[in-house]
């Protein structure tokens, strides 16, 4: 037989893509980009509208007209959005940090195949993904403990992903046991372990599980509305809720909206990017650690 009908036909997925499938992926994606950045373009350009350009509009602006930035600098001129933005900052900044560090000190010890009883609380974490106590024996018990109306109603309940530190084990596990053991002959301990050798090299996974937990704290709104009843304590979430369902407009604003200088819609509109801008601003630079940090960590756990 020549080699013409000696050689193995490839699967479909390994053949060289056409022309036309090339121009259907491009015009796919194409498409994706176009129907997430649509009502993005929009929710920014009607931000930066005048209220007559709105009025003309008949509400949402999709061409840009009269551009102003009244709307973003009434808000962070000292009132409640501002306040609930520093709010925002105050509790992502802080409830990231301490629930990075309970992660990582968690998923390291359930990653030494030595530690104290590491198979039963595995097992004990993993059943909490499956079985809850509810929403009102939480509440009770963040009521017990007197968190209620404080920030740490809004940092402690939410505090520790389970699936996060199962990814972040499966990564510790994937590191050469070899590195830590001649650390531990030359007399390191398990901190030092993990701050000079486990940490440096799990930079990827660290940047990702990170993300999350920022991208969760500030954009939570459930433990505040359940939790809060102080109105000044509220973050930026639960503003831009009331804002948006109640038609009121934050604290500092009703002037500048009934003498005409303000649209309410444009006030909505830059709470709303207000809300999105620091996602949108920081996904960019961990979205080259996803690949590396989250499948390889999934995998290996």
């Amino acid at each position: 037989m020549t080699g013409r009908w000696a050689a193995e036909p490839r699967p479909v997925w390994e053949e060289e893509p056409s022309r036309a499938g090339l121009a259907g992926k491009g015009v796919v994606l194409a498409g994706a980009c176009l129907a997430v950045l649509f009502p993005l373009w929009i929710v920014v350009v009607t931000s930066l509208s005048t209220k007559q350009t709105i009025q003309e509009a008949g509400g949402l602006v999709l061409i840009p007209r009269g551009i102003t930035f009244i709307a973003y600098q009434e808000l962070l001129s000292g009132g409640q959005v501002t306040r609930a933005a520093v709010i925002s900052v105050g509790v992502t900044l802080v409830g990231t940090a301490f629930s990075m560090t309970v992660s990582v000190l968690g998923a390291y010890g359930l990653s030494r195949s030595g530690s104290l009883g590491h198979r039963w609380m595995l097992m004990l974490l993993l059943a909490t993904m499956f079985f809850g106590a509810g929403l009102i024996p939480t509440y009770l018990l963040v009521q017990t403990l007197g968190l209620t109306d404080t920030y740490l109603a809004l940092i402690l309940p939410s505090a520790v992903s389970v699936f996060n530190i199962l990814v972040l084990r499966g990564f510790f596990m994937g590191i050469s046991p070899e590195l830590t053991d001649s650390a531990r002959i030359d007399g390191a301990g398990d901190l030092r372990i993990l701050w000079t050798i486990v940490l440096p090299l799990s930079r990827a996974v660290i940047a990702v599980i990170t993300l999350f937990y920022a991208v969760g704290y500030w954009s939570a709104w459930f433990n505040a509305s359940l939790y809060l009843t102080d109105q000044d304590m509220m973050p930026l979430q639960n503003v831009m809720i009331q804002l948006v369902q109640k038609q009121e407009p934050p604290v500092g604003l009703g002037q500048a909206i009934k003498t005409g200088q303000l649209s309410q819609l444009a006030v909505q509109m830059a709470v709303m990017v207000m809300a999105l801008l620091p996602v949108a601003v920081l996904s960019p630079f961990v979205q080259k650690h996803f690949k590396k940090g989250m499948l390889t960590g999934a995998v290996k756990g």
